[in-house]
């Protein structure tokens, strides 16, 4: 970073006159933008960037931008705070968007293949980075920056203190999409419950071992029918031992694609979704990088015993140990539903919905405004082995097709930057509490209210954070295979279907969707079909697609709390 212009900028801005652009810079740093990892003078300085950045593009006729992401705490702050500020300092107006997720998708695609952008910013998933290198619609940041978007790219962008680069990078080495918000899948506890003397006695009475965080899915499962079917209410309430959703639903598919075959072990070992078999159990060739197939005799783990385990215990548990209405609520129904104080964990728990949690008030929170619940690993499935992916961590980042024309997308990459520059994001993190900024996660702020957030903090602060990972590059269209996932998971879900035979329609739809790439045209990488095998030749004990296990039910076993904070501190999973 430039120290010397920055202080030599914020000098500039405090002598010039009160221009109706500089008032507002002013305000909003003193009234909105504080904390932050600047000075007030280094925030005024990097705003002063924008407006002069900003006056280029208006004399090129840009007044107004439309942008669209998917509804998260951290997205509606941006939409409906961020894009005002942005319009008071700059002059341009902004038009954010918020839908829900598949819809996005849905329309993101829509515009890939047409050559015919809606939007002139999109906020999407880096599980699409497979996607965009691949089909060469999507704007190498990389390159742009130090090519067309040089002049409007903020000196003090400052990429490498962004947390996820790594998921926007594809394997050409170029980075794809600026994150906005990141979070990760967790597992969720009452901690004041499980701290109960009398229920701790109880259980152990009935399991032969302590109540404590799990650290497989058998103790998991143990507790879950504990809360459920032995203690069944507390404080007068009705409690359940798990939490979970299940409607026909696109977010029914991310429940599934968002890791929960590689935390039962389906996948091969290695980071950052397994090599040659990912999370969602499509094998790559040697070269790393072409698909070959997704079914078992195609040598893919998606319906494999390890697979297919996963899908039994999610349907099982669902209907044996959450509240009856959790098996028709979709992601964003389910996410609120801890805070009313009958969930005692939840396995698959997004952080996106921490802040919730932390109002006052609610069933969750103590009156010190301290939270009853902590978040920490999610345990792992007996297929699993050390050296697997721990689970999924989401990263909404900005994406730019090539279809938008050059001005515009200016724009656009100018209020991208402007959301997550270091002005702002430290502000937009203590909302929706989805960093992407290391200094922001290192800052005095969250060291004195670490406590307040139940382990989150923590979790970021620890190098153990990089085993959790978005959907890797081994899935070649995105919008193509995400839709199968729902689809098929709900015929398991509503008892069409047994989950094998769910699992064995989803392989033969992925890789019918493989096949059908094959002559797609594109850049890199295009799928290529292994021929089929017999699946009794393809199943090993050496790696994924895995055997099916003697026992998949081994003996539970937990974990104290503080011992894994302590693991967190030291760089470790547990």
């Amino acid at each position: 970073m430039r120290t010397g212009g920055w202080i030599c900028s914020a000098v500039l801005l405090l002598a010039l006159p009160a221009a109706a652009d500089t008032a507002s810079a002013v305000r909003w740093v003193d009234q909105e933008f504080k904390p932050s990892s600047l000075t007030r003078e280094r925030q005024l300085a990097e705003l002063q960037w924008f407006m002069q950045t900003a006056d280029r593009l208006k004399h090129q006729g840009i007044t107004a931008i439309r942008v669209v992401s998917e509804k998260i705490d951290t997205h509606d702050y941006e939409s409906r705070t961020l894009s005002r500020a942005f319009e008071e300092i700059t002059g341009i107006k902004v038009q954010h968007d918020i839908m829900p997720e598949g819809d996005l998708v849905d329309r993101l695609y829509a515009a890939i293949k047409s050559g015919q952008s809606e939007y002139d910013g999109w906020i999407s998933d880096s599980d699409l980075i497979g996607t965009h290198y691949r089909y060469g619609s999507v704007v190498p940041l990389s390159d742009f920056m130090q090519g067309a978007g040089k002049a409007f790219t903020n000196p003090g962008l400052d990429l490498a203190d962004f947390i996820g680069m790594a998921f926007t990078t594809a394997p050409d080495g170029k980075i794809y999409q600026l994150p906005d918000q990141q979070f990760a899948n967790l597992y969720w506890f009452r901690a004041d419950w499980f701290a109960r003397k009398d229920l701790q006695a109880r259980f152990r009475a009935k399991f032969g071992y302590a109540l404590g965080v799990p650290l497989n899915w058998s103790a998991y499962e143990d507790i879950a029918s504990f809360f459920t079917h032995d203690v069944k209410e507390i404080d007068g309430k009705t409690v359940y031992g798990h939490m979970d959703y299940g409607k026909h639903d696109p977010s029914l598919g991310w429940r599934f694609t968002d890791a929960w075959l590689s935390m039962a072990g389906a996948a091969d070992k290695g980071i950052p979704n397994g090599l040659p078999v990912d999370e969602w159990g499509i094998r790559v060739s040697n070269d790393q990088c072409t698909p070959v197939g997704a079914s078992v005799e195609r040598g893919g783990a998606t319906n494999s015993p390890a697979a297919v385990f996963a899908l039994t215990q999610y349907v099982d548990w669902l209907k044996k140990y959450a509240p009856p209405e959790a098996v028709n609520m979709t992601f964003s129904d389910a996410g609120p539903v801890p805070a009313q104080g009958q969930i005692a964990q939840q396995i698959f728990w997004y952080t996106a919905f921490t802040a919730p949690l932390t109002q006052p008030g609610t069933a969750a929170v103590n009156k010190d405004g301290s939270p009853k619940w902590r978040m920490a690993p999610s345990p792992h499935g007996p297929y699993w082995k050390t050296g697997m992916q721990n689970g999924y961590q989401d990263v909404g980042a900005w994406t730019f097709l090539k279809s938008t024309p050059l001005p515009r997308m200016s724009a656009a990459w100018l209020y991208a930057q402007f959301v997550t520059s270091k002005t702002v994001s430290l502000r937009k993190s203590i909302v929706g509490l989805t960093f992407i900024r290391e200094s922001d996660i290192k800052h005095d702020y969250f060291t004195r209210n670490a406590a307040r957030y139940g382990g989150l903090v923590e979790f970021y602060r620890s190098p153990a954070r990089v085993a959790w990972t978005p959907t890797g590059t081994n899935v070649p269209d995105y919008p193509r295979m995400a839709r199968l996932w729902w689809t098929n998971v709900a015929t398991a879900v509503k008892g069409e279907k047994t989950p094998q035979v769910a699992m064995d329609s989803l392989a033969r739809a992925m890789d019918d969707v493989l096949a059908d790439l094959q002559g797609s045209g594109m850049r890199y990488c295009t799928p290529r079909l292994n021929p089929r095998r017999d699946p009794a030749q393809v199943l090993s004990n050496k790696g994924a697609p895995w055997k099916k296990l003697g026992n998949e039910k081994p003996r539970g076993e937990t974990i104290a709390y503080e011992q894994l904070l302590k693991a967190w501190t030291e760089g470790r999973v547990q």
